[in-house]
């Protein structure tokens, strides 16, 4: 039975990030809702999919691939802050390259949080499966997160490639010139300086959610979280 509801939590989880656009329920909520209340109500249902897909996974049969090592359990401590981080700083920050950004309000010249990297919030998904992948190596957990930073990783190519042929070539080139995919490679080639200091409510969102993240886990997910 543990098996049966992982796949089915991970099939739940999957579909529902598919088939409201194919079916147009998307856009049917959104005209009832309103953008904003359907992005509420959509991210509200993904995390509680998720926790079941965590869950879910947590009561399958252990199937042992590798074991955990305290050097994973350290990655994981490192990579959860940058995960945060560029989730509270990506999420409707001025981007018109990443599907959670907003499309106005950007200026080429003072890109923000697209000056680290377009994608923050699939580059954070990415941190986060991709180390707890390495700290978790039992087989239902390895479906789990590997499936998770495949897609974040093929997410990233897949949001690229649209969203320059929905800007069109020539005002990519010009939008994206401080910019970069790859975390700090504009700023490593030259291309972008921070300007000004970062947003204190993003700051502080950040914070807080690291501490919330970290006090939850034991009682939530089961694992007490220091290496």
């Amino acid at each position: 039975m543990g098996w049966i509801e992982f796949a089915l939590a991970m099939g739940l989880f999957m579909a529902s990030h598919r088939i409201p656009a194919a079916l147009g329920v998307k856009d049917a909520l959104t005209r009832a809702l309103g953008p904003r209340g359907y992005t509420a109500l959509f991210n509200i249902a993904s995390l509680l999919l998720l926790w079941w897909v965590i869950a879910a996974a947590g009561r399958a049969p252990v199937v042992d691939l590798w074991y955990q090592t305290p050097a994973a359990r350290w990655a994981v401590n490192i990579a959860m802050p940058l995960a945060i981080a560029l989730s509270a700083f990506g999420v409707a920050a001025p981007n018109p390259f990443a599907f959670e950004g907003r499309a106005t309000g950007f200026d080429p010249a003072r890109p923000g949080i697209a000056g680290v990297t377009r994608q923050p919030l699939l580059w954070a998904f990415l941190l986060w499966s991709g180390a707890h992948l390495w700290a978790n190596g039992d087989l239902a957990h390895v479906i789990l997160f590997g499936t998770f930073a495949l897609f974040s990783a093929l997410g990233m190519k897949i949001v690229e490639t649209r969203r320059r042929r929905a800007i069109g070539q020539e005002d990519w080139v010009r939008l994206t010139a401080q910019t970069g995919l790859i975390p700090f490679a504009a700023l490593a080639a030259g291309r972008w300086r921070p300007r000004g200091l970062p947003s204190w409510t993003r700051l502080t969102i950040t914070l807080a959610g690291w501490a919330l993240i970290w006090h939850l886990h034991e009682p939530v997910i089961g694992v007490y979280p220091a290496p």
